[in-house]
């Protein structure tokens, strides 16, 4: 078990060669980052993953091809297939202002312009240049500035511009706070 909380940033596919390579489905819009000569990554499931060192990394249409430490073999990379492959949050850099981490998105409440109540994000999903928060588990809305016109992370709040007729596609009204902070039906 590890001290520090874990980021999923990919899991194996499958083999890649004869000499222990393994090629990656990256979780994580910074792939470059992420997999990189000397990077050390924890391989397996989350409660008992171990480290190893990416010891040599090419990448084919933005998928890491990489070569872990004490994986030598094919039969060594096949015995990877499906692993997953995390990164303690303390070995992230800082992100450019206006760019979040998934992670730090998911909780955060969602209300419309009008202050009405959408949800809480409950997921990231997609590509760095097509992810969209996914509410309350159904609700999937763009992650786009002209969408998703105001993120405070100190407040834990997304604040969101939905095109007519998003909201009702998923069978979904926001909803109104009255002035003691409950919810009504709207």
């Amino acid at each position: 078990m590890h001290d520090d909380t874990l980021l999923l940033v990919g899991r194996v596919a499958r083999t890649h060669g004869l000499r222990g390579h393994v090629i990656v489905n990256p979780e994580s819009d910074f792939v470059e980052d992420r997999f990189k000569v000397g990077q050390i990554l924890l391989v397996g499931p989350e409660d008992r993953a171990e480290a190893r060192e990416i010891r040599d990394i090419k990448f084919h249409q933005g998928r890491p091809i990489v070569a872990l430490a004490g994986i030598e073999t094919i039969d060594d990379a096949e015995a990877l297939a499906g692993a997953e492959l995390w990164l303690p949050e303390a070995a992230l850099g800082p992100l450019p202002q206006g760019t979040f981490y998934r992670h730090d998105l998911v909780g955060c409440e969602v209300r419309d312009r009008q202050d009405a109540l959408v949800g809480r994000v409950t997921a990231v999903e997609g590509t760095l240049d097509r992810s969209h928060l996914v509410v309350d588990g159904t609700v999937m809305i763009p992650l786009v500035e002209h969408i998703c016109v105001e993120i405070d992370m100190t407040g834990r709040r997304v604040v969101v511009n939905p095109p007519e007729g998003l909201l009702e596609l998923y069978g979904r009204k926001a909803e109104k706070t009255g002035r003691s902070g409950e919810v009504e039906n709207g």
